[in-house]
């Protein structure tokens, strides 16, 4: 399944519990049509001691946010922006942001 976000991706989230938010794509789950943003959609959720984390106790950690709820920021005007897809220089496809034209990386 081809998605408009890839890891790495500033996004603007635009439905949901942190409407209005913007961060970086951490991972993105193409089977399940997820994705985990930095610092978007925080969950506590509790531990057992272990080695990452001796004390154990109550972690706040980002969940998974689906991806119809996130929009790509426009590297050029810094909104939320459409996604478009046209062949680059080479003849490989190359995203670009429908707002202001500017090929996204």
């Amino acid at each position: 399944m081809k998605l408009h976000i890839k890891k790495g991706d500033n996004v603007y989230v635009n439905a949901g519990n942190s409407k209005g938010s913007t961060g970086k794509v951490l991972e993105v789950f193409p089977a399940k049509s997820r994705a985990i943003v930095e610092g978007v959609n925080m969950v506590k959720k509790h531990t057992k001691p272990s080695a990452a984390h001796p004390q154990g106790g109550i972690i706040e950690q980002e969940a998974s946010i689906h991806i119809s709820n996130l929009q790509v920021v426009d590297p050029k005007s810094g909104q939320a922006t459409k996604i478009g897809r046209r062949a680059g220089d080479n003849g490989k496809l190359v995203r670009f942001a429908k707002k202001s034209g500017e090929e996204i990386k």
